[in-house]
């Protein structure tokens, strides 16, 4: 569906000059600097993919996903979109595409948001049976019945993206680009949007590229992630095998039945100690939460235990260091 070969993309900055005249002389200088926004990446996404691109501010995930929609041109290298050049063929590649970016709206701020939909129906050339289908289905889905009649200026956050997401899926494209869709948005949201998309990608096969920095929805929509850092791919693989790599370390937290003093067990770190509660960390090769737990249980009477995963942000952030 999308196949990205050894693409890069590159800016000209130009260079700022100081002193006297500066204002004149920067006008007249082609003077510049090159600064490479996507650095040689490759990846491929398939048929019904929903595929997190992650990264840090500046990583390049953006820009990518520009390139992708037809936005901005390669430097070099090639990217296609379900056999199509998103640059070259502007056009044919928008019908196929829905893109949402979570800081801007497609949708006309001051007229109510079904006028939106209405003039969408007329850009893309929706035909009527398939349009009101979608529009009836899409907004009971996201909930948007109290706000199909107010401009978009008098929405909430969460409800303009939910209406965003809504306008981007109206012309049932194959590929769905979402860009920090959940940036701000309220846990309520957050919740509507996790499921509406899982919902639209299980019954029409839509293959999503899904950019964020919440971990939340990773967790909640990838299988996949790919990795970039200053423009280059960093890790592209399952999430579970990138926590079983990264997140080597766990926790395990014991509560005790009475007080008891502070000690070690083998393979294991104590780490923190809190009236009757211990928390000890360990690697996942080394030790198992049952071992240590019998270990300690036939030493110390136990009340409770709870087992902590690595968080997926922290995990992220593991995979940055080890680089």
């Amino acid at each position: 569906m999308i196949e990205v070969n050894h693409l890069k993309k590159e800016f000209k900055i130009p260079v700022q000059k100081k002193g006297r005249f500066s204002a004149v002389r920067n006008l007249f200088s082609s003077e510049h600097t090159i600064k490479r926004a996507v650095d040689d990446i490759t990846f491929s996404v398939g048929d019904g993919e929903i595929v997190g691109f992650i990264g840090k501010n500046g990583a390049g995930k953006s820009t990518t996903i520009k390139m992708l929609s037809g936005i901005l041109q390669p430097t070099s290298g090639s990217v296609t979109v379900d056999g199509i050049k998103p640059f070259d063929q502007r056009m044919e590649n928008a019908r196929q595409i829905g893109v949402v970016f979570g800081q801007k709206t497609q949708l006309w701020w001051d007229v109510p948001l079904i006028e939106s939909y209405r003039l969408l129906r007329e850009i893309y050339r929706i035909d009527s049976a398939t349009y009101q289908k979608n529009l009836d289905r899409y907004i009971a889905m996201l909930g948007l019945e109290e706000v199909i009649n107010k401009p978009v200026r008098q929405m909430s956050l969460g409800q303009r993206v939910k209406s965003d997401i809504c306008a981007a899926l109206l012309h049932d494209p194959k590929i769905l680009f979402l860009d920090e869709p959940t940036i701000g948005v309220d846990v309520v949201s957050k919740k509507y949007l996790h499921d509406f998309i899982s919902e639209i990608n299980r019954e029409k096969g839509t293959t999503v590229l899904l950019t964020t920095h919440d971990m939340g929805d990773m967790e909640k929509l990838c299988s996949r992630v790919v990795v970039i850092d200053s423009g280059h791919l960093m890790y592209d693989g399952g999430l579970e095998s990138m926590v079983q790599k990264f997140g080597a370390i766990r926790s395990l937290m014991i509560e005790f039945e009475e007080s008891v003093a502070d000690f070690q067990v083998e393979n294991a770190e104590l780490t923190k100690s809190e009236g009757n509660r211990k928390w000890f960390s360990f690697h996942r090769s080394e030790a198992t939460p049952m071992g240590l737990i019998r270990t300690i249980g036939d030493k110390y009477p136990i009340h409770d235990i709870e087992i902590i995963e690595p968080d997926i942000e922290g995990i992220v952030r593991n995979l940055y260091e080890s680089k």
